[in-house]
């Protein structure tokens, strides 16, 4: 208790002093991490970040300021960072991302804890490391269907070494949780999806080491139950509505530290279970792959991909493939075959795999994952949390556009470049064949970052030498002529259809230029301003909705282009037909061209 009043005061005066924050949400947890933190846990506080130390992850973000004070009561961080809370040089923000030690990854965005840390404990059983991972849960988040994604594949996975501490504390923000302190309710869920579950005081730290303690004995993944009071430890917020998200004045702090501070007896307090960390991350390593195509192979780049990661799993025994059911569609297959012991199939649950994801690249994996690109979409708050969490993680989306055929509109990944152009720091790579698929596929494994590579159903033709080199940044100019009156812009499918509307222009006497631009983000600037120079229009062409896309891509560097892309309400047919009526097939392409030079 004396600790947890310590983590109680830092809280109120350090949100108080920022005037915004989670004040009571601390309170209410600060038992839960003071037992953790200093009779529970195995870490060395220098080095924390080491993978032989157990893991803790703040799903409810919002409660930062409590682990700020653990870690600095824990000898992670100076004392005096604790006061600088949410100012604007401080690398204590309103919600936790990775600038100090003992934070691994951006939290806050909810319900996305619990598959990072099934993500860490996984890693750890990978690795044969024996430590815990401990997720700290709201009850409010646990309506969001990721926590439930992770509750199911933990509980498949049986991963004993992880435990999860929903502090139930009956209030949401704007009103009532959905199961207020209705303990039993958690419980017969949980229990349902293979997990041990307990129930205990939250603040009660006898009651918490006795949870704590079955935790460690648990053959399963352990659930702990702690029913608490939120505001706990101020009287006059203690279960009180309203009062989330709201800092305490000046006069209702001072009236706080009166009745916390007299229940600090000791402040010399220090965590009773350190050991010395002796395992740090493996710095990453380049790699590089051969091919062995022939021109004019009809390869799918989607294909090409399931046969780069083969090749790369045979140079890194730190890397890891993930897939949500789709393995036989996007050819993770092929790693899945070879390497079934670095292969995790996260079932048609995509928001948990890339949180999975995100957990196993903090203890050193490299991590590739791959749905269809539609189904992407439905992971982007996981993907762009993902950057906050400066995670490296490589992500395949296949079957992308209207150029999948049959299968129609809901398996038509047609928004996934504006998707993922919008990440902060992440690259966007779209091959047109198989030598260039593989390439790009290595290109992303050297990437430090997101990183994203759009993959095409139908096969298409080789065009590229096997010695062809592709860099992140870099374009092809695959038809050139000093009196080319257009320049054609296409990337992926669309790169044939240029190809073979050349020729048909060219059978007419217009000369056109054609660049393969399959770095989307970032572009080749350089050769697409001085193609604009050079040329009196320029066309981009797309199997792609225009919002976001590669011609609002190249429009982005001033340029002006005339944009080929899906407009229409997209149904099912024949991928030549649908690329047809969309005008980005070659035909689409010769019009556009005639109508801008006529």
């Amino acid at each position: 208790m004396n600790m947890a009043n310590i983590l109680r005061l830092h809280s109120v005066r350090s949100t108080t002093k920022a005037k915004s924050g989670h004040p009571t949400s601390c309170l209410s947890s600060a038992e839960i991490v003071a037992t953790l933190f200093f009779g529970v846990m195995n870490f060395d506080p220098k080095h924390i970040n080491y993978l032989d130390n157990d893991e803790f992850v703040l799903s409810k973000g919002h409660a930062a300021p409590v682990l700020y004070a653990a870690l600095a009561e824990a000898g992670v961080i100076p004392r005096e960072k604790i006061m600088t809370l949410r100012q604007f040089d401080s690398e204590l923000e309103g919600h936790p991302v990775p600038r100090i030690n003992g934070i691994r990854v951006a939290t806050g965005s909810l319900g996305q804890g619990l598959s990072i840390g099934l993500g860490m404990a996984y890693a750890k059983r990978l690795l044969g490391i024996n430590r815990r991972v401990y997720v700290l849960l709201g009850d409010g988040e646990v309506a969001e269907g990721s926590v439930w994604e992770a509750l199911n594949l933990a509980g498949k996975l049986r991963l004993s070494n992880l435990v999860a501490i929903l502090d139930m504390n009956r209030l949401g923000q704007s009103e009532p949780t959905m199961f207020q302190w209705d303990w039993e309710a958690y419980a017969r869920r949980v229990s349902a999806f293979g997990w041990n579950v307990t129930v205990c005081d939250g603040h009660d730290v006898r009651d918490l080491m006795r949870a704590f303690e079955e935790a460690k004995k648990s053959d399963k993944p352990f659930f702990i139950i702690a029913k608490t009071v939120k505001g706990k430890g101020v009287s006059f917020l203690e279960n009180i509505e309203g009062r989330h998200g709201t800092a305490l004045s000046d006069e209702e702090l001072s009236r706080a530290e009166r009745e916390i501070l007299p229940k600090i007896v000791d402040t010399n307090i220090q965590p009773m279970n350190l050991i010395e960390a002796k395992i740090p991350i493996e710095p990453r390593r380049k790699y590089s792959i051969k091919t062995e195509y022939k021109i004019g192979d009809m390869i799918a780049t989607r294909e090409a991909f399931g046969r780069a990661l083969v090749k790369l799993g045979e140079q890194n025994e730190r890397m890891i493939v993930l897939d949500g059911d789709v393995k036989n569609s996007t050819f993770t297959i092929y790693f899945f075959n070879k390497f079934p012991e670095r292969s995790l199939q996260c079932y048609i649950a995509e928001q948990n795999m890339v949180g999975v994801a995100v957990g196993l690249q903090t203890q050193g994996f490299d991590v590739f994952l791959s749905s269809f690109a539609c189904f992407l979409s439905r992971a982007f708050d996981q993907i762009r949390m993902a950057a906050y969490s400066r995670a490296n993680l490589k992500i395949a989306g296949s079957h992308a556009g209207v150029s999948i055929g049959e299968d129609g509109p809901s398996q038509m990944g047609l928004e996934d470049l504006a998707l993922f152009r919008a990440v902060f720091g992440s690259i966007v790579l779209y091959p047109c064949d198989a030598v260039s698929a593989e390439k790009l596929t290595c290109a992303m494994a050297n990437y430090e970052g997101i990183s994203y590579i759009r993959t095409t159903r139908p096969k298409t033709p080789v065009i590229y030498s096997n010695d062809e080199e592709f860099y992140i940044g870099g374009s092809k100019t695959l038809r050139y002529s000093k009196s080319d009156e257009a320049t054609v812009v296409a990337a992926g499918i669309t790169v044939h259809e240029a190809l073979k509307a050349y020729e048909k222009l060219k059978a007419e006497g217009i000369s056109i230029r054609v660049i393969d631009c399959y770095s989307v983000k970032p572009l080749d600037a350089e050769t697409l301003i001085k193609a604009a120079e050079e040329t009196k229009h320029i066309i981009t062409v797309e199997d792609h909705y225009p919002e976001g896309g590669l011609g609002e891509a190249v429009a982005s560097l001033g340029l002006r282009p005339h944009i080929l892309a899906v407009r229409k309400m997209p149904h099912s047919g024949k991928p030549e037909e649908l690329m047809a009526e969309q005008g980005i097939d070659s035909a689409g392409i010769v019009r556009k061209v005639k109508e801008l030079i006529s």
